[in-house]
């Protein structure tokens, strides 16, 4: 028999229903309708907000669903000198000097809430509050997960076959593997194995992090903006010779994520980022990575439905992913590297 929401929890689904309407401009939230362009910004700002990595790093709204890429940026120098008896002074374009453009694909983030959790959470007056949260929390780890594990955009996702959602869009590491197969690095001596430790490929986490920071165009290698971005297995051995360093002194570490930066590595400040591969390691910038998203595409919609005793949010948008400058991105092909 299909359960019912108590009253208290229908009151408190009542008051969940205004606060989205009054969020989204909407008086019922029961129809699917269109989120505002203005409106969706805001909701993407919230979403970003619950993220540290996702503050670091570009989340865009565009108008197309196919483009060219959006960020500015430039991949050389700008300044030099003229001639003008002579000469005429020209500009130089030293924008991106790929043609490859980004695309978006339709991406759902749908949630469902039993009436019986409804009815457990009714207690908390903030319950509205509670609940936008987590799933906002959840849609923002959801990205970063695509965004390191996703290799494919696939009509129909299936979560038990692609768990790591593999198959929700590409990210960045699938789009590097495509447009920039030589930097990421997938082998050392023996043929498709990088290792790791003393008597391998490479003899130390420097080591490693210098050969793939060299991938990197000599413009953006140099210009001081380089992080790399390591795997929690990489750092494993290297975490017993920190503390052992550090000792009782305090320490000045910034938080990312429930992680911290952990050293320089490389000559280069080190992180740890949510749902990164563990055996992992790329260089970048944090300005070269980019979600676009399409702030007309988003739509909602939550509903009572007694036939299987919950509550369901549908939301959907376009998104897509982008590595700005391609020269200025290295990594490692993380399912090939063994640590010996």
């Amino acid at each position: 028999m299909a359960q019912s929401l108590s009253a208290h929890g229908q009151d408190q689904f009542a008051l969940l229903q205004d606060d989205l309407g009054e969020a989204y401009n909407v008086n019922d939230v029961s129809r699917q309708f269109a989120v505002e362009p203005s409106v969706a910004q805001e909701l993407n700002d919230r979403i970003t907000e619950k993220a540290d990595f996702l503050e670091r790093i570009n989340v865009v709204p565009v108008t197309e669903i196919k483009g060219q890429k959006v960020m500015m940026g430039v991949s050389g120098p700008v300044s030099s000198r003229t001639n003008t008896k002579t000469t005429d002074r020209e500009a130089k374009d030293f924008s991106d000097l790929s043609e490859i453009g980004y695309e978006l694909f339709h991406t759902e983030s749908d949630v469902a809430l039993s009436f019986a959790k409804i009815d457990s959470w009714a207690k908390f007056p903030d319950f509205a509050d509670r609940y936008t949260a987590a799933v906002q929390r959840q849609i923002a780890l959801d990205r970063i997960m695509i965004g390191f594990h996703g290799t494919h955009a696939a009509p129909q996702t299936d979560i038990a076959a692609f768990p790591m959602l593999q198959d929700v869009n590409k990210g960045w590491l699938q789009i590097a593997r495509e447009q920039i197969p030589a930097q990421v690095l997938k082998e050392g001596q023996a043929e498709g194995k990088i290792t790791l430790g003393v008597g391998g490929d490479y003899a130390n986490l420097d080591a490693l992090v210098h050969d793939v920071k060299q991938m990197i165009d000599p413009v953006f290698r140099d210009a001081g903006d380089l992080i790399a971005i390591i795997g929690s297995d990489l750092l494993a051995s290297d975490k017993g010779k920190l503390y052992a360093k550090q000792g009782d002194t305090p320490t000045e570490k910034e938080r990312i994520e429930g992680a911290q930066v952990i050293a320089t590595y490389g000559g280069l400040p080190s992180f740890v980022v949510p749902h990164f591969p563990a055996t992992g390691l790329l260089v970048t910038s944090w300005d070269n990575l980019s979600i676009y998203f399409q702030d007309s595409s988003w739509r909602r919609h939550v509903l009572e439905n007694p036939k299987r005793s919950r509550v369901e949010d549908y939301n959907g948008r376009n998104e897509g992913y982008v590595i700005e400058q391609l020269e200025n991105f290295a990594a490692i092909e993380a399912g090939n590297l063994e640590l010996i």
